[in-house]
């Protein structure tokens, strides 16, 4: 079983507009409910695919129970801790037919209380239990320490189960000295220029690392350097999937960190998805998108479009 951590989980709230009114008045439609952050999306591709997963985190209030039906409704079984405050909600208005731009909203998260920290690690250490992989994924709700991953890692490294760690600034700061098997992270072009971010990722710890640079992915580890990026298809769509969907991406790579697939491989796959192969979860939630579909005809198409150049 693969366990998502979504610390700062999210309830997407979808709604269409209409035109404005004589008495500036503009009607909406019935709002569209949808579980979000990184680590859900991650449990929702793996499971997709037909993964065995569990998706656990904090989730709290009316928000937290709505982020919980929507993950069973997709088949994704949880095992949030819940808490006493409201998980954050994202506002998207936008109309009809999509054609302007969509306004979008965000609350803050809630505030994670020193007793409910507790709780979620005795929740998060019986998972472990059963558990073949656990990724970290995303932001920390006012409350946690920077810290809160870095001891993620180590009870897992204690239990013997793999991390994967999709985290960034202080968090990531923090957590790549307990020794993740795979960290996934962005940086600019700047950083990344010759595999320096990357190759400092592993200095300070992580076993290997998965860096985004826009619409480019390269991956370092002790043994070497890989790039891989989408070739011009002349598509008009591939050229729109940028940049890459993060959450689609950490979810392929998952299978091959878990069964040991060559650095090539899991870049093919992961970018494929990520570009574009992992379909509605690469776009913002509408409420009417068939949305738990992996769309495996774009997966293909995209998967013999990445071009993987290897260690020079």
């Amino acid at each position: 079983m693969i366990v998502t951590v979504t610390l700062n989980a999210a309830l997407h709230v979808a709604y269409t507009t209409g035109d404005a009114s004589a008495d500036d008045v503009t009607p909406i439609s019935r709002p569209g409910y949808r579980a979000g952050g990184r680590g859900v999306t991650v449990a929702r591709v793996l499971r997709a695919f037909g993964h065995d997963v569990l998706a656990a985190g904090l989730a709290g209030g009316a928000c937290g129970e709505l982020i919980i039906q929507d993950l069973a409704r997709s088949g994704v079984p949880t095992a949030f801790t819940m808490i006493r405050g409201e998980s954050r909600r994202f506002f998207r208005f936008a109309d009809p037919d999509n054609d302007g731009p969509a306004l979008r909203f965000s609350e803050p998260g809630p505030y994670i209380t020193t007793e409910e920290l507790g709780r979620f690690a005795g929740d998060y250490r019986r998972l472990l239990t059963g558990a073949a992989a656990v990724v970290l994924c995303g932001s920390l709700p006012d409350g946690l320490p920077a810290d809160t991953y870095g001891s993620l890692v180590t009870y897992a490294a204690e239990a013997g189960v793999p991390v994967i760690l999709d985290a960034g600034g202080d968090e990531l700061k923090h957590a790549v000295g307990h020794g993740p098997d795979l960290v996934v992270a962005e940086s600019s072009a700047a950083e990344a220029g010759s595999g320096g971010f990357g190759a400092a990722l592993i200095r300070l710890g992580a076993a290997a690392a998965a860096v985004a640079v826009g619409g480019q992915v390269l991956a370092v580890t002790p043994d070497g350097e890989w790039t891989a990026g989408l070739e011009a298809t002349g598509d008009e769509e591939a050229g729109a999937c940028f940049p890459l969907a993060r959450g689609a991406l950490v979810a392929g790579l998952v299978p091959g960190q878990l069964l040991g697939w060559s650095w090539p491989d899991r870049l093919r796959h992961a970018l494929a998805l990520a570009a574009g192969g992992a379909g509605s979860w690469t776009t913002a939630p509408d409420g009417a998108e068939e949305r738990d579909r992996v769309d495996l005809a774009a997966y293909e198409r995209l998967l013999d479009a990445v071009r993987v150049d290897p260690p020079a």
